[in-house]
């Protein structure tokens, strides 16, 4: 038996003989097939072909990870380190015993979370190498896993998953896209963890709302403000997304702003200009 990624996006499959016929999380709008076709790799083809993964440190506490070479969309996942125990957030679709050590020797990870389904990567492949550790899903997007698992565990609404860490589903990008809220982060002045579901510029004082990135397919204005409030609910300093931007100072107002700007655009407020 082979378990499958999915080579465009990198989300685990079942052990089966054959892969599927074509990836479900491709397949929809938000996602893309290659002109070339559906192709599949595994976690076995990757280690024998070289893939590794790096890690960084982003702020105290806080580490990023990434595969050499990217696998799927390249996402950065990260480690948030506390006390208690350590988040493993957007895991890349890549892990082996070497890999797993490197979380390993940063305390391991308690739970992972996924912001979205285009982030599951190897979730359930990466429980297992660090001890079968929870997978947390929002209900809403449970419809989503592709591959089923005992460590799988769904939630609705806001759940403290860490002393001072709180998952939240806001919605928008899909019906249960999370964010990750850390208290301590940013010298105490609070970090949100936000995936794609608010996507950062790359000026650092802007972020943009999508519900496709790669086929450019807006959210409507209500969506935009419903998850601009949503975030903003609690006060935070500091926004990563999931491919290394950051907004590094006053990031609950710049999402106000870029809403506002947003809502703006799609409602024909400044179309005079175009």
């Amino acid at each position: 038996m082979t378990q499958w990624i999915c080579s465009t996006c990198a989300v685990e499959y079942p052990d089966t003989e054959a892969p599927p016929a074509v990836c479900a999380i491709c397949t929809d709008e938000r996602q893309f097939v290659p002109r070339t076709g559906q192709a599949w790799t595994s976690l076995e083809e990757m280690t024998d072909s070289g893939f590794r993964l790096e890690v960084h440190p982003v702020e105290p506490d806080l580490y990023g990870i990434r595969s050499a070479p990217p696998i799927g969309l390249g996402q950065q996942s990260l480690l948030l380190c506390t006390e208690e125990g350590n988040l493993l957030w957007d895991p890349t679709g890549f892990v082996d015993e070497a890999s797993a050590q490197l979380v390993r020797d940063l305390g391991g990870a308690s739970i992972i979370v996924a912001s979205h389904p285009h982030m599951y990567g190897a979730q359930v492949a990466w429980s297992r190498a660090l001890g079968d550790v929870p997978v947390m899903v929002a209900e809403a997007d449970r419809a989503w896993v592709q591959r089923p698992d005992p460590s799988i565990i769904h939630f609705s609404g806001d759940l403290e998953v860490l002393p001072g860490v709180t998952i939240s589903t806001v919605g928008g990008h899909f019906p249960g896209s999370l964010v990750a809220r850390w208290t301590r982060g940013a010298s105490g002045r609070g970090v949100v963890l936000a995936g794609d579901t608010i996507f950062p510029g790359p000026d650092g004082n802007w972020v943009t709302f999508m519900r496709s990135f790669a086929n450019t397919i807006p959210l409507s204005a209500a969506v935009v403000d419903r998850v601009a409030k949503a975030v903003n609910r609690v006060p935070f300093d500091r926004l990563y997304g999931n491919f290394g931007g950051v907004i590094p100072a006053g990031a609950s107002e710049v999402v106000r702003r870029s809403a506002d700007r947003y809502m703006g655009w799609v409602s024909g407020d400044f179309d005079h200009l175009t």
